[in-house]
């Protein structure tokens, strides 16, 4: 009796968790979907100014969103394409409303800065992904922003952006061709996130590494399991 018990107990969490996987999903919008669902009119209602790059539909159990990515570009000779600052709002859609979730904006250095001079800053959407990754049933969306300096990505910054429970952590690295120039910056409140979160952000950070658009100082992964909130190679 009690291993058939045990039998259905199995079954009924296989079922509530499956109805939960398949409640998350996520896509990225056509040309022709985004022409179709903001029209110049709803623009002009959210107040979406800089052209729009892309669009992210998914759906979780607290309802339909939309994430949309903007860019202003600039006059530049450096790269086939500068932009000198992006914007990204968050909606959910309810009863026919766009209510404002979260948002974001960002923008190249002032030049004289010291730090670097940028020519141009872009969402990295090749380290973009739309899952629920500590499997609560709400997505957790990660966004990584990059920018280009004199050396292209090498001596640029690198922000990784997590919302988890409306919440915004942020880690900030900036790049560097020599190594006393690369510091890593980490928001406190990061540490305080599920871990199947946390190890996602450190797997992208393995991924820039390895595509060669970006470095981390080094030990930086041993700085991350202690809880350090600055770390660099001085």
């Amino acid at each position: 009796m009690k291993r058939i018990l045990i039998f259905f107990l199995v079954l009924i969490l296989s079922y509530f968790g499956f109805g939960q996987n398949s409640a998350v999903s996520s896509k990225q919008l056509s040309k022709q979907e985004i022409d179709s669902i903001f029209t110049d009119s709803l623009r002009n209602k959210l107040q979406i100014e800089y052209s729009i790059y892309r669009i992210y539909q998914y759906n979780d159990k607290i309802g339909k969103h939309f994430i949309v990515m903007t860019e202003n570009s600039k006059e530049c000779e450096e790269l086939e394409k500068c932009l000198n600052s992006i914007k990204a709002f968050c909606y959910e859609f309810k009863n026919g409303n766009y209510n404002l979730e979260w948002n974001l904006n960002d923008f190249i250095l002032p030049e004289g800065n010291e730090v670097s001079e940028e020519y141009s800053i872009s969402f990295w959407t090749k380290y973009f992904h739309l899952n629920d990754y500590d499997s609560d049933g709400i997505i957790d969306p990660i966004l990584v922003y990059g920018t280009f300096g004199m050396n292209g990505p090498d001596d640029g910054r690198i922000k990784f952006i997590v919302y988890h429970n409306g919440l915004k952590r942020v880690i900030r690295h900036q790049n560097g061709t020599l190594d006393y120039e690369r510091k890593t910056q980490v928001d406190r409140k990061f540490y305080s996130l599920p871990f199947s979160i946390q190890n996602r952000v450190k797997e992208l950070m393995v991924s820039i590494t390895k595509n060669d658009h970006g470095i981390f100082p080094y030990g930086w992964e041993k700085a991350m399991l202690n809880k350090e909130l600055k770390f660099d190679e001085n």
